[in-house]
């Protein structure tokens, strides 16, 4: 882990997933001020919007901490030079191979950049092309998934890679037995969501909270593609109404496609806007039965509210005890 926390600069290597509504700027800096480090999800914000967010979040904490950019936003360029100007040390870059020219501007103002890895021939061009550390995110993640799991991904891609550039595992880690297992076997660190989604200083409505500590691991289930023209990227999410609303919302941009009322690009924001909306109404507004509870399989292990301080100190002391007794 002492790579990964030269890397991050921070007391442990455990990042925090970027979950929209949620990773702002209370909860990235109760993980940042823990020892973690808190990723700011900037999601569908614009560039005013998270100029105010990194500010706040300064505002809460001295150290360390990341900025989590969708590279399909049509105004990432902007977003980016908002990272700029407040000098941020890492960037985190999702949803995609990012164009060719975020990357250069991103190194231009000495941000070390972290790119997701969802198969080995994308892992080793993001190394060619200058990433500086790499997330390995498998299927058991909450919010938009691949089709692999973390277990098979991080097989190919750890023996590869691991010496050439930092790399994160994530998906479905609960327990700190995880992040030791995936030390030993050449991670840096690892990369939690949905463990932190009921913490004392996430703002998440007291009633999403309760969906998380009451779901087992087979809740949190994958949205279905109803047309294959779409390029809707799966989301896993607790089951309830809103999952069968993403369905309705499907058909009904198909059918703009057809009547060529709407472009593709434009038939995916749509897709993008509907899950940035039901995620508000389930997080915020606590509408737990029509809204998108976003959420991996590690939900199972998430029992109690509890300070972030708390959650991050028992994974580390679950993961040194799971490593003492492996070593006899």
């Amino acid at each position: 882990m002492q790579r990964g926390r030269d890397f991050l600069g921070t007391e442990y290597a455990i990042m925090g997933g970027a979950m929209s509504w949620i990773s702002e700027r209370n909860l990235v800096s109760a993980i940042s001020n823990a020892g973690g480090f808190g990723v700011i999800a900037c999601g569908a914000m614009e560039p005013h919007m998270l100029d105010e967010e990194i500010a706040e979040t300064r505002k809460r904490t001295d150290k360390p901490f990341g900025v989590n950019l969708i590279t399909m936003h049509p105004q990432l360029d902007e977003l980016i030079q908002v990272c700029a100007d407040h000098e941020v040390g890492h960037v985190v870059l999702a949803g995609g191979l990012p164009p060719g020219w975020a990357i250069p501007k991103i190194k231009e103002f000495g941000a070390k950049l972290i790119c997701f890895a969802p198969a080995l021939s994308l892992a080793k061009k993001l190394h060619r092309t200058g990433v500086d550390a790499l997330v390995i995110e498998g299927m058991e993640a909450g919010g938009h998934i691949g089709p692999v799991s973390t277990s098979v991904l991080a097989q190919e891609i750890l023996p590869e890679l691991r010496d050439e550039l930092p790399i994160f595992i994530a998906g479905g880690i609960g327990r700190g037995h995880a992040i030791a297992a995936w030390l030993e076997v050449g991670a840096v660190g690892v990369q939690l969501g949905t463990r932190f989604v009921c913490a004392t200083e996430c703002i998440a409505h007291p009633d999403f909270k309760k969906a998380f500590m009451r779901a087992p691991a087979r809740d949190a289930i994958v949205s279905t593609q109803i047309d294959d023209r779409l390029p809707v990227i799966p989301v896993r999410a607790l089951k309830n109404k809103g999952t069968q609303e993403f369905n309705k919302k499907q058909i009904e941009v198909a059918k703009l496609l057809d009547a060529g009322e709407i472009e593709m690009g434009e038939a995916q924001l749509q897709i993008e806007h509907f899950w940035a909306g039901a995620l508000r109404r389930a997080v915020i507004d606590g509408d737990v039965e029509n809204g998108s509870l976003m959420a991996g399989q590690s939900v199972g292990m998430v029992k109690t509210e509890e300070p972030v301080a708390d959650i991050i100190a028992g994974l580390m002391d679950e993961a040194v005890k799971a490593l003492e007794k492996n070593r006899g």
